[in-house]
């Protein structure tokens, strides 16, 4: 402990390039609602091409994250990165100028295979740039912060964008980053790989992409269609695929994805609780902006501008936890971030169509600190107990997690919102008002304005019950999750510790 080689100025300097990678890329996720508007007013995709657009992205990154971290790790991080890079740059360009709905379907699903080849390898890098484990600790806590930072940000700059430019203009903002990564990835980015690591098994990249699309698909269908046949078929297929891709990792002397790892509590823990920790914390983003626009009426970029300030909190606990995780257990420390977690869902409960952005605002802050912590640490002990060589593996897991956890809470909180709403519209004399509020908002357009004022009170009431619901599920969940961190995580050593051997890091039980 200690011995390890400090970072040094280039390696600070290629960090910084690295840091504006998971904010442009979690910055295209929501860049695209508010563009959605011009851009389908151009182009005029119908209803099966709209929803490609706004999906092909997500599934290509969850898709291929294993494949990249993992190919990442055989043929080297930087060049991989480089190449990702390289894609991500022309794959904005041709969203940007895309002339017709196929042509943008099929860039952005270029822009997603490129994301996730850039994003495990990042992170990878990241590990390996910085062998002190104190230094590691911080660069991951900025790294998270800027993932996250993205999603906040990416309302507002979206919104000025649009304001100035036409539609396209806010798919255009990573170009220049791009080729900053480009020009300066060169020079400052260090080359690792794993020479023993043997030749990519084709079949294994097969079944990963046939359990994970068709999970992500059926999540995100249950989130916008609700339980049907269809949806519960496609999470099944998934599933079966991914039984069938475990028992064939298990039988390759070289795997596509080493599950020995799982067999250290630390590594498998901090993969689980990352993953329904994503899973509360997206499904509370999804409600906090859809109350903001259609329970109190702001525009989406004002709305961005509110939801950036929890998220102020995001990054402010994903920069602290590691210092306060050198002198206690990590565990310990997640737990502790957790509780506050809690403590902020149950203010949320206490939300009313009257309550105003206040308590909004103040439960999300102790939701995003909290949870910010959990994410920050959960990152690091994940990577910092798998071994240097299997890095991209082990990143790739983590954003692996993060993304079904992402998929799953806006399904499963926007499905209780929804159902919620249903119930309590149900018997609305106006019928376009009973699905969703949105038509509730439509519907009340063309009424006499007394009709309109109580339609619109009863929508607001119902998708706010859906709301503050949905926020005592993520209260008892994320209690819950509180004790499990104790347990599962109790034994990890403070940060900054040493990177374990292969053979340590594959033991069962072992501390991390």
């Amino acid at each position: 402990m200690g011995a390890e080689p400090r970072a040094s100025g280039r390696d600070w300097l290629g960090f910084a390039v690295l840091a504006l990678v998971p904010v442009l890329l979690s910055l295209d996720v929501s860049v695209l609602f508010l563009a959605l508007p011009e851009l389908s007013a151009d182009l005029r995709p119908d209803s099966a091409e709209l929803l490609w657009i706004g999906d092909i992205y997500p599934f290509m990154i969850a898709g291929f994250l294993v494949t990249a971290g993992t190919l990442g790790d055989r043929v080297g991080r930087k060049k991989l990165l480089l190449v990702g890079g390289a894609l991500f740059g022309l794959a904005s360009v041709l969203t940007a100028y895309s002339g017709s709905p196929g042509m943008l379907i099929a860039a952005r699903a270029l822009l997603g295979v490129s994301g996730a080849i850039m994003l495990p390898n990042t992170l990878a890098l990241v590990v390996v740039m910085f062998a002190n484990p104190k230094q590691r600790s911080l660069a991951i806590g900025v790294w998270i912060s800027c993932f996250m930072a993205g999603i906040a940000v990416g309302p507002v700059i979206g919104g000025l964008v649009l304001d100035a430019f036409w539609w396209g203009a806010v798919f255009l903002v990573g170009v220049p980053v791009m080729v900053a990564l480009l020009v300066l990835g060169p020079l400052t980015l260090p080359e690792f790989r794993n020479p023993g690591a043997g030749r990519i098994d084709l079949p294994s990249v097969v079944l990963s992409l046939a359990a994970i699309l068709p999970v992500v698909h059926g999540l995100k269908g249950f989130a916008r269609d609700g339980v049907t046949s269809v949806n519960a078929v496609a999470l099944l297929v998934g599933l079966g695929f991914g039984a069938v891709f475990v028992v064939r990792q298990h039988k390759l002397p070289n795997p596509l994805l080493d599950l020995k790892l799982f067999g250290n509590r630390t590594f498998a823990g901090g993969i689980g609780i990352m993953l329904l920790a994503s899973a509360n914390i997206s499904g509370s983003m999804l409600l906090a902006s859809q109350y903001l626009q259609q329970v109190l009426g702001f525009s989406a970029v004002r709305a961005g501008f509110w939801l950036v300030v929890p998220a102020i909190g995001l990054v402010t606990a994903s920069l602290l936890s590691p210092i306060a995780a050198r002198r206690s257990r990590p565990g310990y420390v997640m737990a502790v971030g957790l509780a506050i977690a809690t403590a902020g869902f149950a203010v949320l409960t206490q939300m009313t169509t009257t309550s105003g952005v206040a308590l909004l605002v103040a439960g999300s802050i102790m939701v995003q600190f909290g949870i910010g912590a959990s994410g920050s640490l959960g990152t690091d002990l994940v990577v910092g107990t798998a071994p240097a060589e299997a890095a991209g593996s082990a990143s790739s897991l983590v954003q692996t997690g993060t993304e079904l956890g992402t998929a799953l809470g806006i399904a499963g909180f926007g499905t209780i919102a929804v159902a919620v709403y249903r119930t309590d519209m149900a018997t609305s004399a106006v019928v376009d008002a009973r699905d969703t509020l949105p038509g509730a908002l439509t519907a009340a357009e063309g009424l006499p304005p007394d009709v309109a004022a109580g339609l619109l009170s009863q929508a607001r009431e119902a998708f706010t019950g859906g709301v503050t619901l949905a926020a005592t599920t993520s209260a008892v969940i994320v209690a819950a999750l509180t004790v499990a961190t104790i347990v599962l995580l109790r034994h990890a050593k403070p940060l900054g510790q040493p990177a374990p051997t292969a053979e340590a890091a594959s033991k069962t039980g072992a501390d991390g």
